[in-house]
């Protein structure tokens, strides 16, 4: 008992301080591995023949074939690559 008077007034105060930043401190360390499981999980390309911009290969090649871009051959033989 003659300990816990050193502390006075503040032991309260210093219970619930110390009980809030546990909490923030606990929070903050989860939300930091959840954030590090989806950076690690994430993968840097998406999946498929998909580009950032939701296109297709095949559907890229059709585009162009259409504008012009290509010939006749260089888009079948662009869709007899994307078959392999």
């Amino acid at each position: 008992m003659m300990g816990y008077y050193g502390y006075g007034n503040m032991g309260w105060i210093g219970m619930i301080l110390g009980a809030l930043v546990s909490i923030a401190l606990l929070i903050g360390l989860v939300l930091l591995i959840v954030w590090a499981v989806r950076r690690m999980s994430a993968t840097p390309y998406q999946s498929g023949s998909q580009t950032s911009s939701g296109q297709s290969a095949r559907d890229i090649a059709q585009a162009r074939y259409a504008k012009g871009e290509i010939s006749r051959d260089e888009y079948q033989q662009i869709l007899s690559d994307l078959s392999r």
